[in-house]
């Protein structure tokens, strides 16, 4: 095989792929509003945010930069906004 062909994935694996990040989403969006509910402390708003990005490592192994960019700010906007912090 010619090493700059690249090879076109199955249904199954981008229905796979859709199925891990629906889980993800539903999960981060679980766990914003969890958080916004504002009767935790900020240590426990801390252990979800882990959690969630965990999860995110689990299911998309080696790409833990990806959740820092897309979910890391909006848990850190909603934390800094509920805890007062700068």
């Amino acid at each position: 095989m010619n090493a700059t062909h690249t090879l076109t994935p199955t249904s199954a694996e981008i229905e796979e792929e859709s199925r891990r990040i629906r889980r993800l989403r539903i999960v981060v969006n679980f766990s914003l509003g969890l958080i916004a509910q504002g009767d935790l402390p900020y240590e426990e708003a801390q252990e979800i945010v882990t959690a969630a990005k965990r999860l995110a490592e689990d299911l998309f192994p080696g790409k833990g930069h990806v959740f820092e960019l897309l979910y890391r700010p909006q848990f850190r906007r909603l934390i800094n906004d509920l805890y007062r912090l700068q």
